[in-house]
C-alpha cells in the first residue's frame, strides 16, 4: 500500500510525526474537560409559576392555559408537560432535537415577558424559565450548621461564602437555602385607615411609587457630563414607615400612622437540616468544558479560608463534593485501564518480545490520537467516554496484531526484513481497511442515538470510532516502520515457545472436529441455525431494562404528606423518618428538606419546587460502599418505613439515563375531572393488584378543599365597591403584596411587604375584620359583602400538549421489570371500557424507551446496515462472501444472552450497544479468513486446500484479538457501575463463543457456497 510505502521509506518524517502526536494527546489528557458524566443540553426548558394561594383550577386558566397557547406556536416544539399544583405550576416544553437550545430559550423568555406585561396576573410572586442541563448539577454542597446562631447570623454567614464563591469564574449558580430572606414587613392596621377613610389601593400605591428607582439620565455642564440621580430605592425601615401615603386639607398621613414597619424573616417554606441538626445550605454548580478537579483547587482554599473565620456557635460541613466522586470513579477506570493493558501484554507473549512492544507502542500512540479527536469535535473525558476508550483497548490493538503478526510470518518463511514489511502489509491491509470500516459502522448508529439517551451516551461510541480509525492509521504506518527496525529475521520457522504451544493447542483442538463439520456441512449449518434461534429464544428470558440503577452511594427519601398538610406538620413526621436513619450506621449524612427538594446533585433528577406537604431527605453512605450493601440497606427501609401511619414514605435510588418520574406511569386523557379521576381508580386498581409493584400513587385519589371567599356582586355593586379591591385586601391578608424592594446592608435587594398583622403562618382569623373602600371612600367591612366557607377541588391538573390527563404510577419491586408487568396489565387496560373522547397512553419507562429507540434510530440502523453491506461488496465483490462473513453473528449474540443470564444483568440500551459492537468484531474476524481464502484461491489452490491453509493461518491472529479483546475488556465486566459493566460482559460473551464457533461455521460456509474468485491479469504480486 502506498501510504506504507511512504511511511517505511520516510522514516524520519513518520517518527516525528507519531512523536508529535504523543505530545499532543498527552497535554490533551491533562487539559481536556473533566466530568462525572457527559455534558448534555436538550432542548428542553423548565418555566415554573409560583402564585401562592392560587388554587390549581384557577392556575390552569388563568396562569397555564396563557403560556401553553403561546409556547405551542413556536416552531419545532415536540411536546409540553404541565403540572399545575397548589400555587405552583411547572410547564415542560420540549423541542426537537437539533435546533438552538440558546435561541429557544431567548424566544421563550421573550414570549413569557410579553404575557406578563398582558395576560398573565399582575401579583405573581415568580416566574423563572429555565434551560435543562446536565451542568445544573451542584458539585459541591455546604452546610453552616448550628442549634443555635440566629436565622440572622446564618443568613449573614452563608451570604458572605455565597459571594466568596460566586469570585471562582468556573462556578455557577451559587445559592444559599433553608432559611428566609429578610425583608420590611409593613403591617397594616385597617381599622385606622378605614377611620381616617384612606383606601388600600391608595397607601399600595404610594409605596410603589416611591419604591421606583427612575434613573433620571444625564446633563451637560461646561465641558463635563454629569449624571442626575433620583431618589432611587427605599434605603431602610425608617425610609418605608415615613412614606407620605396621603395628604388632603393640610393634613399628611404616613405610613407609619398607620401600620407598623419593621425588619421580619419572610415565611418560612423551606426548612434544612444535616443529621438532625438545623443548618443553611450553600451550593453552587460548574460552568460547561471545565476541568472539575481543577475546579476543586479554586474552591477548597475559599472553603478552608472561610471555615476558620466561623464563631464558635457554627460550624462547616462539605456533605457533598462531585470533584471527589468523579476523582474516584475516574480513579477506578483509570485503574481498569492499567489492569487492561497488562493482560494485554500478557496475551501478546506468543508474537514474541519484539512484535510485543511494536505493539504496546501503537496501543498509546492509537489513543493519543483519539484522544485529540475527540477534544476536536467538543467532547469531555467522563465515565463512558473513558469506557468507550477502555472497549477500544481490547479494538484498537487488533489492527496492529494482525499486521505485526502477517509480517512475522513473512519473516519465519524466510523472507527479507523490507520484503516481509511492505508485502507482509500489503497482504493484510484491504482487510484491516475493511475490518476498521465494519467495526466503525457498526458502532455509527450508536453516534446518532436520538434525543437526550442520545446526547447521554454519545461520548462512548465517538471514544470507540475515534481511537479504532486511529488504530488503523497506526498499524498501516507506524507499525510498518517500526518493523522494519526492531523486527529480526526467526532461526526457528514455528516462532517462540508460546506461539508454538498456541498452535499445537488450536490445531488439537480442531482435528477432529473440523473434518467432520467439512464432512457433514449441511448438518454443521443446521446446528449453528439451531443456535442462532436459542440465542433469540434466550432474550425474553433477561428482561429488558433501558437504564439501570446508579451505583453511587447515595439516595433520596421522598416524604408524602397526606393533603395540605403544613410546614410544621411536614417537619414533625420528616424528624420521625430522621430518628430511623440515626440508627444505621452506613448513613454518613443525611440532609433534611422540608416544603421543598433537596438542591440538585444527580444530573436528572431535578429540585422539586416549594409545596408544604412534602419532604426530601438525601442520604449518603461511604465512598467505599458497594451497590449491594446501598440495595440492602434501600430494602430494610423500605420494610421499616413503608407501612408509616403518618405519611407516604418512598426510598427512591438514582436512575442512569433520561429522567423519569416512577418505573410505570398511565396517563389518562380527558376533557371532564371527574370522569378522569373515576378512570384513575380503575387503573389503580389494575396497577395495584400485580405482585411486582409498590408505591401506587394517584394524585386525585382524593380531593382537597379550599377557603372559598363568595362576593356578593349586587351588593359590592350597591355599596359601590369593586370586587377587584376587595380581592386585593384578601390577598394582603393572606399573603401580602410586594410593593417594592430596598438595598440591604450588603448590597442586596430585598422585598418590602405589605400585610395584616399575623402569627409565622396566616390562618383563618387573618379573614376577619377586613375592610375595603368603596368609590366615595367609606370603609365597608368585608363581612357585609362576602361570605367564607369551603369547596373541593382536584389536588393537582396535568396537561400533555395542551390536554388535560390523570396520571397513576408505580414503582417496580426488586428484579422485577417494567416491560414485564406492562405485557401484565396493558390487555386489562385494554380492556376498560373508557368513554368516547377518553383514551390512555403509557410514560414511565415504556415512554423513555420509545424516544431512545423509535424515530431516527431505525432509520440510522437501516443507513449502516445498508453501509456494511456496500463495505463487504467492496471487499469481495459479491454476495456469497457477505453471507459468510454475516452467518457468524448469531453466534455471537448467543454468548452475549448467556454471558448477561448468568451475571443476572437485563437487557438494556447498553448492552444493545454491546451486540451492535460485537457484530462489527465478529465481522472483522470472519473477514479476515474469508479474505485470506479468497487469496489462496487466486493463487491457484484448490477449494479444500484454500480453506485448510486459511484456517490454520488466520485463525492465529483471530484467537490472538479476540483473547486481547476479552483481557482488555474483564476490568470494565468487573466494574460495580451497572451502566458500562453489560457492556463488556456481552462483548466478553460474544467474543467467546464466536471466537470458538467461527473457526466451524465460518469454513463450513464457504465450502458450502464458495464466492467466485476474480484471477486478475497481474498476480505476481499477490502473496500468500
Amino acid at each position: 500500500m502506498k501510504i506504507t510505502n511512504f511511511a517505511v521509506k520516510n522514516y524520519q518524517f513518520t517518527l516525528i510525526m507519531f512523536v508529535l502526536f504523543a505530545v499532543v494527546g498527552l497535554l490533551t489528557l491533562f487539559t481536556m474537560p473533566r466530568s462525572e458524566d457527559p455534558t448534555t443540553h436538550p432542548p428542553q426548558y423548565v418555566i415554573t409559576v409560583i402564585y401562592p394561594g392560587t388554587s390549581p383550577k384557577d392556575m390552569e386558566e388563568q396562569v397555564v392555559k396563557p403560556i401553553e397557547n403561546k409556547i405551542y406556536g413556536l416552531e419545532n416544539i415536540e411536546k409540553i408537560l404541565t403540572s399545575v399544583e397548589d400555587g405552583v405550576a411547572v410547564i415542560q416544553p420540549k423541542f426537537k432535537y437539533g435546533v438552538d437550545v440558546d435561541n429557544k430559550y431567548q424566544e421563550i423568555s421573550t414570549e413569557i415577558n410579553a404575557l406578563k406585561n398582558s395576560e398573565l396576573p399582575k401579583d405573581i410572586y415568580l416566574i423563572k424559565t429555565e434551560k435543562v442541563a446536565s451542568s445544573d448539577v451542584k458539585i459541591i454542597q455546604v452546610a453552616l450548621v448550628s442549634n443555635a446562631a440566629s436565622a440572622k447570623e446564618l443568613r449573614d454567614k452563608a451570604d458572605l461564602l455565597k459571594t466568596a464563591l460566586e469570585k471562582i469564574t468556573d462556578l455557577k449558580e451559587v445559592k444559599y437555602t433553608g432559611v428566609p430572606e429578610q425583608e420590611i414587613r409593613i403591617d397594616m392596621q385597617l381599622d385606622k385607615l378605614a377611620q381616617l377613610r384612606i383606601p388600600l389601593n391608595l397607601v399600595v400605591g404610594s409605596l410603589q411609587s416611591e419604591a421606583a428607582d427612575i434613573p433620571g439620565g444625564s446633563v451637560n455642564l461646561d465641558t463635563k457630563v454629569f449624571n442626575v440621580k433620583t431618589s432611587g430605592k427605599f434605603k431602610n425601615v425608617e425610609d418605608v414607615a415615613n412614606t407620605v401615603i396621603y395628604n388632603a386639607n393640610g393634613k399628611i398621613i404616613y405610613l407609619k400612622d398607620v401600620a407598623e414597619v419593621s425588619y421580619k424573616d419572610g415565611t418560612i417554606n423551606h426548612i434544612t437540616r444535616l443529621n438532625g441538626h438545623r443548618c443553611v445550605l450553600v451550593t453552587a454548580a460548574m460552568k460547561d468544558n471545565v476541568n472539575i478537579s481543577k475546579v476543586k483547587e479554586e474552591y477548597m482554599p475559599v472553603l478552608e479560608a472561610f471555615q476558620k473565620g466561623l464563631p464558635e456557635n457554627i460550624k462547616m460541613i462539605k456533605n457533598f463534593d462531585q470533584a471527589d466522586m468523579v476523582a474516584q470513579r475516574l480513579g477506578h477506570l483509570g485503574f481498569d485501564f492499567a489492569l487492561a493493558i497488562v493482560l494485554v501484554v500478557i496475551t501478546l507473549l506468543p508474537l514474541g518480545f519484539r512484535a510485543s512492544l511494536i505493539v504496546m507502542i501503537s496501543i498509546p500512540l492509537s489513543l493519543a490520537l483519539g484522544l485529540i479527536a475527540m477534544n476536536m469535535l467538543g467532547y469531555s473525558l467522563n465515565q463512558l467516554s473513558i469506557v468507550g476508550l477502555v472497549v477500544a483497548l481490547g479494538l484498537l490493538v487488533d489492527d496492529s496484531i494482525v499486521v505485526v503478526e502477517n509480517i512475522e510470518r513473512w519473516l519465519r518463511e524466510g523472507y527479507s526484513i523490507k520484503d516481509a514489511v511492505l508485502k507482509g502489509t500489503r497482504q493484510i491491509g484491504n482487510a484491516v481497511v475493511g475490518c476498521t470500516a465494519t467495526l466503525v459502522i457498526a458502532f455509527l448508529p450508536l453516534a446518532f442515538l436520538p434525543d437526550a439517551a442520545g446526547e447521554f451516551l454519545r461520548s462512548l461510541p465517538m471514544a470507540v470510532m475515534t481511537s479504532v480509525l486511529a488504530s488503523m492509521l497506526v498499524a498501516l504506518t507506524l507499525v510498518p516502520f517500526l518493523g522494519s527496525r526492531i523486527l529480526k529475521p526467526h532461526a526457528h520457522s514455528g516462532g517462540n515457545y508460546f506461539l508454538q504451544k498456541l498452535q499445537q493447542f488450536l490445531s488439537y483442538s480442531y482435528r477432529s472436529i473440523m473434518p467432520i463439520a467439512l464432512k457433514w456441512p449441511k448438518v454443521t449449518v443446521g446446528i449453528s441455525i439451531a443456535l442462532s434461534v436459542f440465542a433469540f429464544a434466550l432474550f425474553p428470558l433477561a428482561g429488558f431494562k433501558l437504564f439501570p440503577t446508579s451505583e453511587k452511594p447515595m439516595f433520596l427519601i421522598n416524604i408524602k404528606l397526606p393533603l395540605q398538610a403544613n410546614i410544621p406538620e411536614s417537619d414533625r413526621v420528616t424528624k420521625l423518618v430522621e430518628q430511623e436513619l440515626k440508627s444505621h450506621k452506613e448513613i454518613v449524612y443525611y440532609t433534611s428538606n422540608v416544603g421543598k427538594g433537596n438542591p440538585q446533585i444527580y444530573y436528572n433528577v431535578h429540585q422539586q419546587d416549594i409545596k408544604p406537604d412534602f419532604g426530601q431527605i438525601f442520604v449518603q453512605l461511604g465512598d467505599d460502599t458497594g451497590p449491594k450493601v446501598k440495595q440492602e440497606l434501600i430494602k430494610t427501609l423500605r420494610k421499616k418505613i413503608i407501612d408509616f401511619p403518618h405519611a407516604r414514605i418512598e426510598v427512591k435510588d438514582f436512575e442512569q439515563g433520561t429522567p423519569i418520574e416512577a418505573n410505570i406511569v398511565v396517563r389518562v386523557f380527558g376533557d371532564n375531572q371527574d370522569t378522569l379521576r373515576s378512570l384513575s381508580f380503575k387503573v389503580e386498581e389494575i396497577l395495584r393488584k400485580h405482585p411486582g409493584t409498590f408505591f401506587v400513587n394517584n394524585e386525585l385519589n382524593s380531593y382537597k378543599s379550599d377557603v372559598k371567599v363568595s362576593i356578593d356582586k349586587e351588593k359590592a355593586r350597591t355599596l359601590g365597591v369593586l370586587t377587584s379591591d376587595v380581592d386585593m385586601v384578601i390577598r394582603m391578608a393572606v399573603a401580602g403584596v410586594n410593593v417594592g424592594d430596598y438595598i440591604d446592608d450588603r448590597g442586596d435587594s430585598r422585598n418590602v411587604i405589605i400585610t395584616l398583622p399575623r402569627e409565622k403562618f396566616s390562618d383563618l382569623n387573618v379573614l376577619k375584620g377586613l375592610y375595603v373602600n368603596n368609590i366615595q371612600g367609606t370603609p365597608i367591612q368585608v363581612d357585609q359583602i362576602a361570605t367564607i366557607g369551603f369547596e373541593t377541588s382536584p389536588t393537582a391538573i396535568n396537561h400533555f400538549n395542551k390536554s388535560r390527563f390523570a396520571k397513576v404510577t408505580s414503582l417496580t419491586k426488586d428484579h422485577v421489570y417494567a416491560n414485564d408487568i406492562l405485557k401484565d396489565i396493558v390487555p386489562q387496560l385494554d380492556r376498560l371500557k373508557l368513554p368516547p373522547g377518553y383514551y390512555y397512553k403509557l410514560s414511565g419507562e415504556a415512554e423513555s424507551e420509545g424516544d431512545a429507540l423509535g424515530g431516527n434510530f431505525l432509520s440510522v440502523i437501516l443507513l449502516s446496515g445498508f453501509l456494511f453491506i456496500g463495505v463487504l461488496l467492496l471487499q469481495f465483490k459479491n454476495f456469497k462472501g457477505i453471507i459468510i462473513v454475516l452467518s457468524i453473528i448469531p453466534l455471537g449474540i448467543l454468548g452475549g444472552v448467556i454471558a448477561l443470564l448468568l451475571t443476572g444483568n437485563p437487557m438494556s440500551l447498553v448492552s444493545i450497544i454491546g451486540f451492535i459492537g460485537l457484530s462489527g468484531i465478529q465481522v472483522k474476524n470472519s473477514l479476515l479468513l474469508v479474505d485470506f481464502t479468497n487469496q489462496l484461491r487466486v493463487e491457484g489452490h484448490s477449494l479444500d486446500e484454500a480453506i485448510h491453509i486459511a484456517g490454520e493461518t488466520r485463525f492465529l491472529p483471530v484467537v490472538l484479538t479476540s483473547i486481547t479483546a476479552i483481557c482488555g475488556l474483564i476490568p470494565i465486566a468487573l466494574n460495580p457501575n451497572p451502566l458500562i459493566a453489560p457492556l463488556a460482559i456481552v462483548l466478553i460473551g460474544g467474543l467467546i463463543s464466536s471466537t470458538i464457533l467461527s473457526r466451524i461455521v465460518t469454513p463450513v460456509m464457504y465450502r458450502l457456497i464458495p464466492p467466485q474468485i476474480e484471477i486478475e491479469e497481474d498476480t505476481e504480486d499477490n502473496e500468500k
